[in-house]
């Protein structure tokens, strides 16, 4: 596992964004995982549909990254 660190400073409202965005990806990520393990043989573009699906099911999913509405 490769672990990267760093000391950030910022104001309040560039922290909390930095926090939503790490919540959104760590939702869609834990979705991701229980699809793959409730699941047979699930590839890479299978995982990219889900992405997808969330993105259309949550309007905030949206907005962690463009490569989720392919």
């Amino acid at each position: 596992m490769l672990v990267i660190e760093a000391k950030i400073y910022g104001n309040q409202p560039q922290y909390q964004k930095i926090d939503e965005m790490i919540r959104t990806a760590s939702f869609v990520r834990n979705s991701c995982v229980r699809y793959w393990m409730d699941n047979e043989k699930v590839g890479q573009y299978d995982l990219s549909r889900l992405c997808k699906k969330l993105a259309s099911e949550f309007e905030w999913a949206k907005k962690l990254n463009s490569a989720l509405l392919n």
